[in-house]
């Protein structure tokens, strides 16, 4: 009966939103006891206990008679499972039309595993709120985003859909609805499989917002699993299959699910296969056309519910191709804007006065509206044809309700348009200047104040961006701070990489040098010289392999912070993450302790006027090759694996949005670096007098003073926990091609990520977990377009034309594709 009582207490407990802690607070028991009483360990339960509870839950009667009667050992309802959203007791479905067999009761869920969902829960809502609020979409009022059923062959059988038994007769399926219903619609769905096809622009990134959102209010509907939208373009399903894809975009977009589940692995993985996790999946058609297929039949070998979106006709090929629509899936496609639509809403979106200053008089749609009711307008067909989308009506909405000096009724002209692709082109060129045309100072107004950037320097810096995401094998999406570097050729990043980390070690040695040692500046500014340019060869070298086995991928971000290991085992860490880190740091330490070696002797050559070419020192130079080698190396290793023996995954706190994150890589290495560099100073001090006393007798006579030791380790730890910053980690990296490399070639601003910040806040850009994405595929497209157009020396890809009959090429007249 104590996990009877455990359970129903704490399915009330997520219910009403709170935490132990919240519980604690309002009632005056323990978190201790409250822990005790919902795992079951408690066995003494006082009702005056329980009562305290039921109080600060504020529980209704029939809740609180629940409680007494499973607290005085009878059972008068079954509790099912507790969902880790709403955590009440399952209601018993309906029995299927057709004798289906019964599936088995699902176990309890893990009470670490309900904690975790809520706090995902919590988290994603206030995600997707902001993000709404940010889009503007439900001011004045959301767009009337409609569809109808999908397209039978596009679809599964309603039998399976429904899943009937054998013999079972499917019911009449209405799934018609508009966006006030598009939780409901889904609930309708007894799989919990949906397609949401619509062609560019229809508003599947709205529906999917406010589908997440109005499910996260009764998620105890869909099985208290917690709806995580996850943008499909990055997937490979030949190398990544879809459990694996969808803990990394967890872990990615919330680090604190990092931390160690009940099981093995991390919260991440416990809740995708504990089944609490609703993925909505956007935007299929964005996975290279080669992996579709692939990809379909991995969602068909997976049994998880799930919210898929995409363009109708890339899907059609994607269903064509793997001979089955997706198992268990029904289907709907949204249907476009009428012209009642856009007379409810675009006078709506004018905020502007009558002439006699009376508010709520004409609107500078009216002309507009009326010229596109009426079949004999010039261009009226054109742009009712054009905005007959949400995209392209949010676009004129901008250019022209938000911009008093604009009139509409230039979208009327068919000489400027004569097409409907002509009034697109012209929309989405006019959305950049319309969101950085100059506002009027608000001295008053809430909020950060809206920096200023030029129109033209802003659409060529996005432009910069649009054009690496957007590929002839595939478009990405995703824009993470840490991929800015990805834009620059794989040979300067090595080269800035280079330079930097000669730098890093460079400045040690010149501060260092003269205060510690007898050598006089000149000695110091020669050392430090040569010891620098080796130092950043090594290091480059090592990074310049790192990409070519990574395939050029940027570092990722850590998801990790540097603490003390504690009794909760935070410091414990697993033999082969251990091993990793001693032979990475063992490889690279070896390689800048052989580069040291070498830059010594060289220097003894410059400075003391020692010959190079001489066999002692010849000799000299590879046994200090090998020592050097072993302690820079023996160090890194252990310093390496030591940091390992401190990293713990960042707590929920830590929530990912991009600025977040940033900061949470920017400290994490800040602490990395005040590890790294004691460590190795005292490492290669003290451990180095150890090697040489190992090598003593095999290599002759060897001198390691302390005094040269501590120089050298401080100089070392130093300059290689700089250069290991700046090389190896995400932030590192950021500052170093994002923040320096970037800008002084003009193709971002110096403070870039103020620079997309700002472009979220005016709406080009859209914010998903860690990332930036571009307000839609069609703008990013365009901004790409427009931006090689402009390049020096750009000219559009030429194809050979073929003859229709034979295949064989023909000139082609116009010579571009």
């Amino acid at each position: 009966m104590t996990d009877q009582l455990g359970t129903l207490l704490r399915g009330l407990r997520n219910r009403a939103g709170l935490t132990q802690e919240q519980v604690a607070e309002r009632s005056g028991v323990s978190v201790r006891t409250i822990r005790r009483l919902e795992t079951g360990r408690s066995t003494d339960h006082r009702m005056g206990t329980v009562n305290l509870l039921a109080d600060a839950l504020e529980i209704g009667p029939d809740d609180r008679k629940q409680l007494s009667d499973v607290l005085a050992g009878t059972e008068t309802a079954e509790v099912g499972r507790t969902d880790a959203g709403a955590g009440v007791p399952a209601e018993p479905s309906a029995p299927p039309p057709a004798a289906a067999p019964r599936a088995p009761a699902a176990p309890p869920v893990h009470p670490a595993l309900a904690d975790a969902a809520l706090e995902l829960a919590t988290e994603v809502r206030r995600r997707w709120r902001d993000e709404e609020a940010q889009r503007r979409i439900a001011h004045p009022f959301p767009l009337p985003v409609r569809w109808r059923p999908a397209p039978a062959e596009l679809t599964d059988r309603a039998e399976n859909v429904q899943r009937l038994g054998p013999g079972g007769v499917p019911r009449q399926l209405d799934l018609s609805g508009d966006l006030r219903s598009v939780a409901e619609v889904y609930r309708r769905v007894s799989s919990g499989r949906l397609v949401v096809l619509g062609r560019a622009g229809s508003g599947k990134s709205v529906l999917t917002i406010r589908l997440v959102l109005d499910l996260l209010e009764a998620p105890a509907a869909v099985g208290g699993r917690v709806p995580v939208v996850c943008g499909l373009g990055p997937w490979d399903p030949k190398t990544v299959a879809l459990r694996d894809w969808l803990i990394a975009r967890l872990l990615r977009d919330h680090p604190h699910l990092a931390r160690r589940g009940p099981g093995r692995g991390s919260l991440a993985a416990a809740l995708v296969d504990a089944d609490l996790i609703l993925p909505v999946l956007d935007g299929f058609d964005e996975i290279a056309e080669g992996l579709r297929r692939e990809a379909l039949e991995a969602l068909n070998a997976s049994t998880m519910p799930l919210v898929l979106t995409s363009r109708r006709e890339e899907f059609a090929e994607a269903v064509r191709a793997a001979h089955a629509p997706p198992a268990w899936a029904a289907g709907i496609e949204l249907t476009d804007l009428t012209l009642d639509d856009l007379g409810s809403y675009l006078p709506r979106t004018d905020r502007t006065t009558a002439p006699d200053g009376e508010p709520g008089g004409g609107s500078v749609w009216d002309g507009v509206l009326d010229a596109l009711r009426d079949p004999r307008t010039p261009g009226g067909a054109n742009l009712a044809a054009a905005l007959t989308t949400p995209l392209m009506v949010s676009l004129a909405r901008t250019m022209y309700s938000d911009a008093p000096d604009r009139d509409p009724a230039e979208l009327l002209d068919t000489a400027r348009f004569p097409t409907v692709r002509a009034l697109e082109e012209h929309l989405l060129a006019g959305f950049l200047p319309a969101v950085y045309r100059p506002a009027v100072p608000e001295p008053d107004a809430p909020g950060p104040r809206r920096r200023k950037w030029d129109p033209e320097r802003a659409e060529y810096w996005l432009g910069h961006l649009a054009q690496h995401l957007v590929r002839l094998d595939r478009d990405q999406q995703d824009l993470g701070w840490w991929q800015l570097g990805d834009t620059v050729r794989r040979s300067t990043r090595v080269l800035a990489v280079v330079v930097a980390t000669a730098l890093a070690v460079a400045l040690p040695n010149w501060l260092v040098y003269p205060l510690v040692t007898a050598g006089g500046i000149g000695e110091a500014l020669l050392q430090g010289s040569l010891m620098g340019p080796v130092a950043g060869v090594a290091f480059g070298s090592v990074y310049a392999a790192m990409l070519a086995v990574g395939s050029g991928r940027a570092l990722e971000p850590t998801r990790v912070r540097l603490r003390l290991p504690g009794r909760r085992g935070g410091g414990r860490r697993s033999v082969r993450t251990f091993g990793r880190r001693f032979v990475d740091g063992l490889l690279g330490g070896s390689v800048m302790g052989v580069g040291c070696a070498c830059a010594l002797t060289l220097e003894r050559a410059l400075y003391p006027g020692i010959p190079i070419t001489d066999p002692a020192v010849i000799e000299a130079t590879l046994i200090n090759m090998l020592c050097f080698g072993l302690i820079f190396g023996l160090a890194a290793g252990l310093v390496f694996g030591l940091v390992a023996a401190l990293e713990a995954p960042v707590d929920v706190a830590s929530a990912a949005t991009p600025a977040d994150l940033l900061a949470t890589n920017r400290r994490a290495v800040v602490r990395q670096v005040l590890v790294l560099a004691p460590a190795f100073t005292l490492v290669i001090a003290f451990g180095g007098r150890l090697v040489v006393d190992a090598l003593q007798g095999w290599l002759g006579p060897l001198n390691w003073r302390l005094s040269d030791a501590l120089v050298i380790g401080t100089v070392a730890g130093l300059g290689g926990g700089l250069a290991y910053a700046l090389a190896f980690t995400a932030w590192g990296q950021w500052l170093v091609l994002s923040r320096v490399w970037l800008p002084l070639t003009g193709r971002l601003p110096w403070d870039p990520e103020a620079f997309l910040d700002d472009a979220y806040r005016r709406g080009v850009l859209r914010r998903t977990g860690a990332v930036y994405q571009f307000r839609h595929l069609r703008l990013q497209h365009h901004l790409a377009h427009t931006f090689r157009r402009r390049r020096a020396g750009y000219a559009p890809a030429r194809f050979p034309s073929t003859d229709a009959r034979t295949g064989a090429p023909t000139a082609d007249p116009s010579g571009t594709s």
